[in-house]
């Protein structure tokens, strides 16, 4: 007897949870299948999930108490001209400046697979069946419609409409004509040592920002090997990653040994790298080695950025829709976007029963004038790292990884931030005090390692009705904010609505003014902003975590 359902999700990682959760919401009879045993095991490695990702994605998100390792405050690029003379230069200009670092976060080091799980829970307490161990082989099609799906199993599972969430590598979208196989240069293979280290010693390390390094291929220390790659160093709470990724060249006449090169590289960085060689080395113990392959250029091909991510009956999110960031390498915060919209698709093609391809392509119109979704995919200073290694110009592999990773990065990704605020404050008066709030939050959930389904240390203070005076005033300011926001709400649209199409040309034509001001009045405040850190850090480790939850689920006071 075949099953039926109004929907079925295929993947457990970071998209489909967010879609199966969002459809139960809704009352639909949903089925989300994961081929692992249990979530979140294809997905061991971690990554840096930029801050917009959790500003603007799913409210249970952004409202919650999601696991995460470490908040990250920037980016420290070391470029290097010449690793035997130890010549190096640091463009470490995209960092969030103190007093407001590390509570105000450019984004927060994870592990994927607790928050994989974390997500699941969330989507099965919403009325979602979870079914592991289970491989979706084939699509159920009839009458040019998917109209359910076929597991390793036998079983026939029929649907309203399948949603594929899973990943990358995955070969139903292939399979049920969806997309076309991605082609090799598009494709980036990661190789990353996970290290234990004491948290101790990554604070003194590391404290919280990621590093990147770059440099030229003669020196076998750095990719590229092949195309726009790097090598990057997450710091985690008592752990790192340590990781290089290559993207294959097609205009090579011999495949290269991935393996040996990989691990040539590898010895050849950390033996000569200065402060890897004598502050992580001695301190870093390898616990394993991941080989993970992911697609990054695909919003770079035209072909492949045309094709349709829907069919008639079937919807792709994420990763199997090729939404990965061209230049973060990270497609969590496309994957929590785009899985929302599908979501948001399916409910309304079964509430008018239409299922059909005419009525699904409203999910790739929101995708396409999604602006952080297409800023996202459209990054091309990953890409062309390749130019700067070709022509061996050091202007111009400063250029792009200022404009990349720097504060340069404020000339493309301006634009598409004003844009969603807005379109974020045009729904919600009150979601810039619902944003702090979740910094707040998030950060003090860091330091006691207090999320959902865990709490690994003691809160110093006891939950209470009564409220402290710095406490009522970190509330008071949050009403203020509110206010101001509601009062200035046509500034908003007779001004900055206007300019925010014009933000990332301003900046281009400002920034280099506006940067040498910028640094300068950092260093001259520095001793006024440090200490304000320290107070700000004291408040949120001794505040009641009740003034920092959305909404304030308190009495009295």
């Amino acid at each position: 007897m075949n099953e039926k359902y109004d929907i079925v999700v295929i993947g457990a990682g970071f998209g489909g949870p967010i879609a199966a959760k969002k459809c139960a919401d809704a009352g639909l009879k949903t089925l989300m299948i994961e081929r692992s045993q249990n979530v979140g095991e294809k997905v061991i490695s971690g990554l840096t999930i930029p801050f917009y990702g959790f500003l603007f994605g799913p409210e249970f998100i952004r409202d919650g108490n999601p696991p995460f390792e470490r908040p990250a405050d920037g980016i420290i690029n070391y470029i290097i001209k010449d690793i035997e003379k130890g010549e190096i230069d640091i463009d470490d200009s995209l960092k969030v400046p103190k007093p407001f670092s590390p509570i105000i976060a450019f984004g927060y080091n994870t592990y994927c697979k607790p928050l994989c799980e974390w997500e699941a829970k969330k989507a099965i307490e919403a009325g979602v069946e979870l079914r592991t161990s289970t491989t979706v082989v084939d699509v159920i099609k009839e009458d040019g419609y998917v109209k359910g799906i076929i597991t390793d199993k036998g079983e026939k599972i029929r649907a309203k409409i399948v949603i594929d969430a899973e990943g990358s590598q995955g070969l139903l979208a292939i399979k049920a004509g969806v997309r076309e196989k991605y082609p090799p240069e598009a494709i980036s293979l990661a190789d990353t040592y996970d290290y234990e280290m004491t948290k101790e010693d990554i604070d003194k390390i590391f404290g919280y920002s990621v590093k990147m390094c770059w440099g030229w291929d003669e020196q076998k220390i750095a990719p590229p090997l092949g195309y726009g790659n790097g090598l990057m160093v997450w710091p985690y709470r008592e752990s790192i990653h340590f990781m290089q990724d290559q993207c294959l060249r097609t205009d090579q006449k011999s495949v290269p040994n991935l393996k040996k090169l990989f691990d040539e590289y590898h010895v050849n960085i950390t033996s000569t790298l200065p402060w890897w060689k004598n502050e992580v080395a001695p301190r870093a113990k390898l616990r394993a080695r991941m080989w993970e392959g992911f697609e990054i250029y695909v919003g770079l091909n035209k072909k492949l950025r045309n094709i349709h991510n829907h069919i008639n009956g079937m919807i792709l999110i994420g990763d199997a829709a090729g939404l990965e960031s061209t230049e973060l390498c990270d497609g969590v915060p496309a994957a929590w976007f785009s899985a929302e919209i599908a979501a948001d698709v399916a409910i309304n093609a079964i509430k008018v029963n239409n299922f059909s391809k005419s009525f699904l392509k409203k999910y790739d119109e929101r995708i396409n004038a999604h602006s952080i979704i297409q800023w996202s995919i459209s990054g091309t200073n990953r890409y062309n790292l390749r130019i700067a290694q070709e022509q061996h110009s050091m202007k111009k592999l400063k250029k792009f990884i200022y404009n990349g990773w720097g504060l340069g990065s404020l000339t493309h990704f301006t634009t598409p931030l004003i844009k969603t605020i807005l379109l974020y404050l045009r729904k919600d008066p009150k979601i810039i005090s619902k944003w702090i709030k979740m910094y707040f939050r998030y950060f003090q959930n860091w330091l006691y390692e207090s999320y959902d389904y865990s709490r690994k240390k003691e809160l110093k203070i006891q939950l209470q009705n009564k409220i402290t005076v710095k406490e009522s005033f970190f509330l008071s300011i949050l009403n203020w904010i509110n206010s101001f926001v509601k009062f200035s709400s046509r500034l908003f649209k007779w001004f900055i609505h206007p300019f925010s199409n014009a933000a990332n040309k301003f900046m281009k034509i400002a920034l280099p003014f506006i940067k040498p001001f910028y640094l300068g009045l950092l260093k001259l405040l520095n001793p006024l902003t440090e200490s304000l850190n320290k107070k700000l850090i004291n408040f949120v480790d001794h505040a009641n975590p009740l003034i920092f939850q959305e909404p304030i689920n308190r009495r009295g006071g």
